[in-house]
């Protein structure tokens, strides 16, 4: 993982902020982490009262700080823009997070207890943020995570070189220092399993299970072991490296995608020993979702961008994958999704000779959310919600993050969850109130 700021390099990248009023950076933030704020108490010095801001407003202020895509969101706006480059934003807030690290700076404490008991159903982005901000308010609050590891795919997909495993792990530390509880390999994965969650005391329950299905590739022939899905590929390469190093070692890679998985699964590819990695997109450079400066990262790693390029089947002898088909295309009128809508060529059919071939065309929420019988969902198995509380259809159940929206941002995951904390935090104190007018009538 490359190295953040030092204390001089931050205090000099700070120093170029223009201390706008109303300022467009703080706007461009999902999850309100306050950039205006923070920037200007380093520009003073107070560095404690900078970690401060960060940390109340996000809890996982240093994984946004190194994964979100700051150009497109408080940078953007950045006025400093207009007289040279935009303040890296991205790198004091992960500067600030790490130094409370290494001077012991917990800045974070719980109001007196609300006597209210919330559970939170996925220990990622969404239910982490949400757990924060809950536990903060005096509420108990207990996790239940289905894998061994908190973090979500931040623990288990985003690649090592990019956001470490040691990061993930101090930033959750953070959130157990406010007492709340992490119970890991604990699926909640049917009606019977949430509806007894309410009959446990919880008063309510907030569903952020992500996004981990990876569809298939539309192609005739997949049966090979030498196909896969880019999450497993990805998990593969974060857990067990010496297995995904064997898995690509000496292999033409192509990763089937334009996103920033996709972009990943390319770059990783290389970095464990892959000969080539190939990413093939349907539609422009421009088009490819992914993050601009993880595409310029992408390419100078080695990948080679196969864009205007649609796979149609893949080459398989013996069960083993000995090449990809695809057929150059060309972007015609908007499609639903309101991007150029790629079309086949007639007569570009050709096959690139690969070893092993990864899909990742997106992912949903996981099938098993079908199992969640009392929940409305929409045609990709998202939890549909009534408002930006997230309310679902079943009464004291809420949900938020990827498992609402489908693959996003990590900022805008925190953001979900600290809405529905702010929600539920509101009913809990009216209820408080009422109690209180009651006893003394």
């Amino acid at each position: 993982m490359e190295k953040g700021f030092t204390l001089d390099q931050a205090l000099a990248e700070a120093s170029r902020c223009l201390l706008c009023h109303d300022a467009p950076c703080s706007q461009g933030c999902p999850a309100g982490t306050e950039p205006a704020q923070f920037i200007r108490k380093v520009r003073f010095m107070n560095l404690k009262g900078a970690v401060r801001v960060i940390k109340e407003n996000n809890i996982l202020g240093g994984v946004c700080g190194v994964v979100c895509p700051t150009g497109s969101l408080c940078e953007q706006g950045c006025v400093a823009t207009g007289i040279g480059e935009p303040i890296q934003i991205g790198k004091i807030q992960r500067f600030l997070v790490e130094y409370a690290w290494q001077i012991g700076f917990h800045p974070l404490s719980k109001n007196p207890p609300l006597g209210k008991k919330v559970a939170i159903v996925g220990a990622g982005p969404a239910g982490l943020s949400c757990a924060a901000d809950l536990a903060k308010a005096g509420c108990e609050v207990v996790i239940f995570e289905k894998l061994s590891q908190a973090g979500g795919l931040l623990q288990y997909a985003i690649p090592e070189h990019r956001l470490s495993r040691e990061f993930v792990d101090r930033e959750i530390a953070d959130l157990l220092n406010l007492g709340v509880t992490i119970e890991s390999d604990s699926p909640i994965e049917s009606q019977a399993d949430l509806d007894g969650l309410l009959e446990k005391d919880f008063q309510a329950v907030f569903l952020a299970t992500g996004a981990w299905h990876c569809p298939r590739l539309a192609m005739p022939h997949q049966d090979s072991s030498d196909i896969v899905e880019a999450l497993s590929f990805l998990m593969m390469a974060k857990q067990d490296r010496a297995r995904f190093s064997e898995l690509v070692h000496e292999k033409i890679v192509a990763v089937v995608g334009g996103g920033d998985t996709a972009l990943d699964a390319a770059v990783s590819a290389l970095k464990h020993g892959a000969r080539e990695s190939y990413l093939v997109y349907r539609r422009s450079f421009q088009q490819m979702p992914g993050y601009h400066d993880e595409k310029i990262a992408a390419l100078q790693a080695g990948v080679h961008f196969l864009i205007l390029s649609q796979p149609v089947d893949a080459i398989i002898e013996a069960g083993r994958v000995k090449g990809l088909k695809v057929l150059k295309t060309r972007l015609e009128e908007l499609d639903d999704s309101n991007r150029p809508r790629p079309v086949p060529v007639t007569g570009t059919e050709h096959i690139i000779d690969v070893d092993l071939i990864v899909s990742a065309i997106g992912l949903t929420p996981d099938l098993n959310i079908r199992k969640l019988s009392r929940l409305e969902l929409d045609g990709m198995n998202r939890i549909k919600v009534k408002n930006q509380d997230g309310a679902t259809s079943q009464q004291d159940i809420y949900a938020g993050g990827d498992a609402v929206s489908g693959a996003s941002l990590v900022v805008r995951a925190v953001a979900d969850g600290k809405k529905t904390a702010a929600a539920l935090i509101k009913v809990f104190e009216t209820d408080a109130d009422s109690q209180k007018e009651r006893g003394q009538s």
